[in-house]
């Protein structure tokens, strides 16, 4: 049984952590005509640097023992391919669309967990996933008609990434492997793997899109460090509804900024991916009573 003020602390870290990730989108997309790579990179610079200086002050030696290379590997590489379509999408789409593509990692999580750990998926999860991912084709939209489909599906694709990302993060973190260990790797392999495209392709940057890039990482580690401490306060189950107030935040700050309005089908599918993660979000309370 958690103590009510850390369930309200908890829940108050998480709103941070998703209001953080909202603002990240914001900059980059106001960051202009850079290319996403590059966007990406230097969102992961500062977590890299966030993550090294965690490491550093608590003294921690970022090994990893060899047979857990392989799922560390497989977080990277998902994770980077997650970065990489989410920011593609936020820059073709409403921010707020790109934003609950995203948030299907969850659901892909649930359907990796079963392909690669065998955890079975139990019957409401099954519906959760399914019931998702009807409000996934709302936003999406399918048809040769849509302009924005190729934006929408590599926007399904980084949540399918992170998904997969996600799924190797709880493998290593039953195994022992820090948090902190794992951030600084994937930020680390993340500004490795992109660095050879940037040396060919650099796009010249303004000061003002540089420090716009730079703000966009320092809200992706304000968003991961106020998530890790929402997690010490309150068990995932019990407060991890309250992350889709992202959507909230992207609707408020597109429509604010970019003058940006979702259509009718967009909010129908907004709804339906929430009311997916509320049943699996009373599914787990239930589970864990």
């Amino acid at each position: 049984m958690i103590k009510k003020e850390n369930y309200v602390r908890g829940m108050l870290m998480i709103i941070l952590s998703a209001f953080c990730f909202a603002c990240m989108n914001v900059c980059v997309r106001l960051a202009g005509d850079v290319p996403s790579v590059q966007k990406s990179f230097f969102r992961n610079l500062v977590a890299a640097i966030f993550a090294a200086a965690v490491l550093y002050k608590n003294r921690i030696y970022p090994k990893v023992k060899k047979e857990y290379w392989g799922p560390l590997a497989l977080r990277c590489i998902f994770g980077t391919m997650g970065i990489l379509c989410n920011f593609y999408a936020v820059d073709h789409l409403l921010v707020a669309d790109a934003s609950i593509l995203n948030k299907l990692s969850p659901f892909f999580a649930i359907i990796f967990s079963f392909l690669i750990l065998k955890e079975k998926i139990k019957p409401t999860q099954a519906f959760c996933v399914a019931l998702a991912f009807v409000g996934c084709l709302f936003i999406v939209k399918p048809g040769f008609q849509n302009a924005a489909l190729v934006p929408a599906l590599i926007g399904v694709c980084g949540g399918l990434g992170a998904g997969i990302a996600y799924t190797m993060v709880r493998v290593l973190g039953t195994h022992g492997v820090k948090g902190p260990v794992i951030v600084f790797y994937f930020s680390a392999f993340s500004c490795a793997a992109v660095l050879p495209w940037i040396l060919m392709n650099y796009a010249p940057m303004t000061w003002g899109q540089v420090g716009t890039l730079l703000m966009a990482g320092l809200f992706a580690a304000g968003g991961q460090f106020s998530i890790t401490a929402a997690y010490t306060y309150a068990p995932a189950g019990k407060i991890s509804i309250f992350d889709y107030s992202q959507i909230i935040f992207a609707t408020l700050l597109g429509f604010l900024i970019f003058r940006e309005i979702p259509d009718v089908y967009s909010f129908i599918g907004y709804g339906l991916i929430i009311l997916a993660s509320l049943g699996m979000f009373l599914y787990n309370r239930r589970a864990q009573a």
